[in-house]
């Protein structure tokens, strides 16, 4: 039997819209061809149509979600191709039950970790695929994250936002140094405004260390191209204000808050940690967008 790469499971899966288990199966019926593993699916009726396999999943619902007891807080997407299913009852209920999937998943991201989980002996393909049944469309998961808390003395904090449209969601973890500033209406308020702020200006990163050096070196290439004629003597420092400003704008803590410029994002959330009678500082983002 021919050894079945991860890489030839994947490109299946795209193919199909299928889970992972079963493009292996019938990659290894088929001995690795795929083409022969997708007439293996379509015979088993588990294919979805090839002309509807190379529509483009454009739509679909960010959603986001706490477990019962608090500590933790999943944010997920379900991708489709019209607006129309992305509004259905059945695509909506489908995304509250991935994220039940997610809050079950032991690891915090990774779509294949994701498909392992079993909620009562089922596997969210089954959910998936019945979807795709009763909707004719191409549908699949887009991604998941999960933030966790400590469930005794949390000093950490996770809020959400998700557009009305639910084309765009946020989670942003907040640390502070006492369970009660954690705990602070006021703190809780001021991240919620945060993960909004973040909808809306789709920062890089959360400082400077977190953008790539690739897309610095390009930023300082067009830079350079920009500042070709000037004075020699000049020029570094053109390049460091430029940089500065592009950090500025990209960086969310460095960001002037979309509800008060004359703050920065950073500045908004000491100070909610200070109104809450301690200290109080973002440690994570995530921001999901489907279209």
């Amino acid at each position: 039997m021919a050894e079945i790469s991860a890489s030839t499971v994947m490109e299946l899966r795209k193919m199909s819209g299928q889970g992972m288990m079963n493009c292996k199966k019938a990659l290894q019926e088929s001995d690795g061809d795929i083409k022969a593993a997708m007439e293996v699916l379509r015979k088993k009726g588990l294919a979805t149509l090839a002309k509807r396999a190379r529509r483009a999943t454009s739509e679909g619902v960010v959603f986001a979600k706490n477990c019962p007891d608090g500590n933790v807080t999943v944010m997920v997407s379900l991708c489709c191709e019209t607006d129309f299913v992305a509004k259905s009852d059945a695509f909506i209920a489908a995304v509250d039950t991935l994220a039940d999937y997610a809050i079950s998943c032991p690891q915090f991201e990774g779509i294949d970790n994701l498909l392992k989980v079993k909620i009562e002996g089922k596997k969210f393909d089954e959910v998936l695929n019945e979807l795709i049944s009763q909707t004719g469309e191409k549908i699949e998961i887009g991604d998941f994250q999960k933030y966790r808390v400590a469930p005794t003395d949390p000093t950490e904090l996770t809020c959400k936002y998700v557009h009305f449209n639910k084309k765009v969601g946020v989670m942003v973890m907040v640390e502070t140094d006492d369970p009660k500033v954690a705990a602070a209406e006021c703190l809780k308020r001021a991240g919620t405004d945060v993960a909004m702020h973040i909808a809306a200006t789709n920062p890089l990163a959360l400082d400077k260390d977190g953008i790539d050096t690739e897309i610095i070196e390009q930023e300082k290439s067009i830079i350079a191209v920009q500042i070709k004629d000037k004075p020699a003597n000049i020029i570094d420092k053109i390049v460091e204000g430029k940089m500065r400003k592009f950090f500025a704008e990209n960086c969310l803590l460095q960001q002037p808050f979309v509800k008060d410029d004359s703050k920065t994002v950073a500045e908004v959330i000491a100070q909610a940690g200070k109104e809450a009678g301690g200290e109080a500082k973002i440690k994570q983002f995530v921001r999901f967008t489907v279209g």
